[in-house]
């Protein structure tokens, strides 16, 4: 059954691209408390690698305490993930049609930064909860919660201002970050179905061209994509963490004035291996399988869903 109106095809792929988003961040949410703990220097943990951060967190906190955080990440990756996800099958939809030689060419690529940037904006304020969340450690907590969090913040660090610390790094870092990750999954898509239509497809007579990836071809196609994308805009991410979590420390506050003078700062003190893609490696292992994990779980969902998932194969 294909969707009857516009309506019911939005419906759809925002209940698809949701539960995506909490699959994949739920797979990776220790990796990411990890991650925001490096990338932020954490005195209790920037001495430490990532598994023995991981094993540190355990022993002297708790097993839960790899989650921490996770419940804002819920909240707010449901809306981020299904905003973008439709927002990207929109703006592919309406820019296929112009029929623009050169916006053909970088569709993809066009729709997936505006999807992102999209979904970014209309999320922001909870990924920056959920970072001073996933920041606390045991025995230190500042806030009790994300509504405490989110009232204490716009209360004492500057209004509405605060909750949209790090927005502009994150806007510049996600053009990239989205744009390539979706042009890379959709090309790889294509490749795959023209090439190895018998190793990474399988027959599926409703869909455009019909074919559609296996399992493994979707998160071949994912995990690429992620990797190829978190490459080029690393930096960026790292900055809007230390914007994010200036505050918290009145030795870290001065991280927290601009995006240039961030990034500056940052190169200045630690240097490009060490300040600028510190925590480098542990996002290789977080950004792999949750990109893969991501838009496999977005593609079965359609599947599901009685959503087409082909594409026309020259």
């Amino acid at each position: 059954m294909e969707p009857k109106n516009d309506l019911d095809f939005i419906l759809r792929n925002l209940l698809a691209g949701g539960v995506a988003g909490m699959c994949a961040k739920t797979a990776v949410a220790p990796l990411d408390r990890i991650k925001i703990l490096l990338q932020a220097q954490s005195v209790h943990y920037k001495h430490l690698g990532v598994f023995g951060g991981l094993t540190a967190i355990v022993r002297q906190e708790s097993l839960f305490a790899l989650y921490k955080g996770n419940g804002a990440q819920m909240v707010r990756i449901f809306p981020y993930a299904a905003t973008q996800f439709t927002s990207f099958e929109i703006y592919k939809k309406y820019l296929g049609a112009l029929n623009i030689p050169m916006v053909q060419h970088g569709d993809k690529f066009v729709a997936g930064a505006a999807a992102g940037v999209t979904a970014v904006t209309l999320t922001y304020p909870l990924d920056t909860i959920r970072a001073r969340l996933a920041f606390q450690v045991t025995g230190e907590h500042r806030y009790s919660g994300i509504a405490n969090t989110a009232v204490t913040m716009f209360r004492t660090e500057g209004g509405i201002r605060a909750l949209y610390r790090g927005f502009t790094p994150t806007m510049v870092g996600m053009i990239p970050y989205a744009g390539l990750s979706f042009y890379c999954f959709e090309s790889l898509k294509y490749l795959c179905m023209k090439y190895l239509p018998t190793t990474l497809c399988r027959k599926c007579d409703r869909n455009t061209g019909g074919l559609v990836l296996t399992v493994p071809g979707k998160l071949v196609c994912g995990g690429l994509a992620g990797a190829a994308a978190q490459s080029v805009s690393y930096p960026l991410d790292v900055t809007r963490r230390r914007m994010q979590l200036a505050c918290m420390d009145p030795d870290t506050s001065k991280f927290g004035a601009g995006m240039i003078k961030t990034l500056r700062l940052i190169y200045q003190e630690n240097g490009v291996t060490k300040g600028l893609y510190r925590g480098m490696s542990i996002n290789y292992l977080r950004a792999i399988p949750m990109v893969a994990t991501s838009f496999s779980t977005y593609e079965l969902m359609k599947q599901l869903l009685h959503l087409d998932t082909g594409m026309t194969v020259a």
